[in-house]
């Protein structure tokens, strides 16, 4: 029971940052389970994994409240989403068979890359201007591969990619941020189940574990997360949200930085 208590305040957590910042659940769930996965003493061979593919299997509930809540206001450019699907699909699939077969060492080492990058783009507005066109069919088949492989393989939802490159293709940003929420879900669905498969009988694995998902962290973070993101949401419109976004810039660097410096360490220090 306390460990169910332990993830929905995690949810509460992780819910309220997303809501506050625009950000996609993930990059706030990932490393906050691997902290937890950590101290509760899960192996190591498979709490990273477990970490993203939890995170997915949680952007698969809350991202149909977003998309649904988009759709209402009529700003999801659906034929692009159908567009890009197929090729998310496939990327997100491949994206998690990929993860699997690289340590979690390795993995933690990239995400925390990929979290400095988020912070400086974060803390210093970086938007891209529009500058290209939506490209055909094909295009945009491979352009939903490469967002859905990076985002399966650090267990995010693809806004950080997706809302960027709307922007570059001269999408407003109304609508890049709802088309994103509507390429989260595929994004989701073939990332988690991807994971769950790839990890199912693994040597390590916790009571509670549906291959790489954990499902007491899947169920109190969706619980609580899916409230917080509605009050997140509303405290961003009261509060200074260009102060608040820097300042948890600033907090995704020290985060990133650490994962870089602990697992650079562990890799090529010993």
């Amino acid at each position: 029971m306390e460990i169910f208590l332990l993830y929905l305040g995690l949810g509460a957590i992780a819910g309220l940052i997303s809501g506050l910042f625009g950000l996609g659940g993930g990059v706030v769930i990932v490393p906050i389970l691997i902290f937890t996965f950590s101290a509760q003493g899960f192996s190591a061979d498979v709490l990273t994994h477990m970490a993203i593919g939890t995170s997915l299997a949680t952007i698969v509930i809350t991202s149909i409240s977003s998309v649904t809540a988009h759709h209402k206001r009529g700003a999801v450019l659906w034929p692009v989403a159908f567009w890009l699907t197929p090729g998310i699909c496939v990327g997100a699939a491949l994206g998690a068979i990929f993860a699997v077969s690289i340590t979690g060492p390795v993995l933690q080492l990239g995400f925390g890359i990929f979290l400095c990058l988020v912070a400086f783009a974060m803390g210093l507005s970086l938007q891209p201007s529009g500058m290209s066109a939506m490209p055909g069919p094909v295009g945009k088949t491979f352009v939903g591969s490469v967002i859905g492989f990076v985002s399966s393989v650090f267990g995010i939802g693809g806004g950080s990619l997706s809302v960027p490159y709307f922007s570059w293709v001269q999408v407003s940003m109304k609508n890049a941020v709802a088309t994103s929420a509507a390429c989260g879900l595929p994004i989701a669905v073939s990332g988690a189940i991807a994971y769950a498969l790839q990890g199912a009988g693994r040597e390590g694995l916790p009571e509670g574990a549906l291959g790489f998902v954990y499902v007491p962290a899947f169920v109190g973070i969706v619980i609580a997360s899916t409230v917080f993101a509605k009050m997140g949401a509303r405290f961003a419109h009261q509060l200074p949200s260009d102060l608040l976004k820097k300042g948890f810039a600033v907090l995704l660097l020290v985060i990133g930085l650490r994962f870089v410096w602990r697992n650079a360490s562990l890799m090529f220090l010993g």
